[in-house]
């Protein structure tokens, strides 16, 4: 059976949401996971933080290494990288979660809010895959999994009052169809992985709304999505944006309502940029 037991992961973010549910599933294998986040201490609104996380990671059997620090920042993304690898003897896995998300429109969208948001998506999955690349050629099956949405140029998408959010969204996945080519020789595997529907997290209860929830699917569903994807040999997928409900579907499971909060499969929320299924 394919697991992740004994590889390495570091990962941008994860003190909550589906970035937690990512790292908390690896680590049933026993595998090692390095966080990369900002939150030290509890935040008003959003629950946990990067030492709650860790704990989940040791509870369900894996190894944590919570390293405090901004994504933004080259040093602190150099010294985490190198830190995951002196500790867990080199690093297999990068999985880029972190993200700003401001749905202003165009006007209002001051730009110091659209550097937030390009500096953490757009650099900072460009970044913290960059310092990891002489780890990931040492690794026998080494994947870069980030969490950004397939890319379309059709009008509808992109005349939406979140273009700023779009372009850094897209940007994300730039990397990934990027980063494919250019290590594809060193069998080191770059996909992007994005939800059909909207998730429950603290982000969409807190962003766009606490009503969404019943509407929304669980972080179950992008977790075992990621598992898939990072459990694949890197040969045989990479440079793909891949929607959560396919990979699985591919995979074989064929009912998807163990993942619904409460609606029905038709009263699912849509997130950005997706139809439903088969449409």
């Amino acid at each position: 059976m394919p697991s992740l037991a004994g590889k390495t992961i570091i990962m941008s973010g994860g003190s909550r949401g589906i970035g937690e549910a990512i790292a908390v599933r690896a680590a049933r294998d026993g595998a090692n996971i390095a966080l990369l986040a900002k939150t030290a201490a509890p935040h008003p609104k959003l629950p946990g933080t990067i030492y709650t996380a860790a704990k989940a990671i040791e509870e369900a059997g894996g190894h944590a290494l919570p390293i405090v620090g901004d994504v933004r920042d080259d040093d602190n993304v150099d010294a985490a990288v190198a830190a995951a690898a002196e500790q867990f003897g080199g690093i297999d896995i990068v999985v880029n979660n972190a993200s700003a998300l401001n749905l202003a429109p165009t006007e209002q969208m001051s730009m110091k809010a659209y550097d937030l948001m390009q500096d953490i998506n757009a650099r900072g999955a460009f970044s913290l895959s960059r310092s990891a690349i002489p780890y990931l050629k040492k690794s026998g099956n080494a994947h870069i999994l980030t969490l950004s949405p397939p890319i379309s140029l059709d009008p509808k998408w992109i005349d939406q009052v979140h273009l700023a959010y779009t372009i850094s969204k897209f940007s994300m996945s730039l990397v990934t169809i990027g980063l494919a080519r250019e290590l594809a020789d060193y069998g080191i595997a770059a996909n992007s992985l994005w939800p059909r529907t909207t998730i429950d997290t603290a982000a969409v209860r807190n962003v766009l709304g606490a009503d969404l929830v019943s509407r929304s699917r669980t972080t179950d569903i992008v977790r075992d999505a990621a598992y898939v994807i990072l459990t694949t040999p890197s040969g045989e997928r990479t440079g793909q944006c891949l929607i959560d409900d396919e990979v699985l579907a591919e995979a074989g499971v064929t009912d998807m309502s163990v993942y619904r909060s409460c609606a029905r499969e038709e009263e699912l929320e849509l997130d950005f940029w997706m139809e439903r299924a088969g449409s």
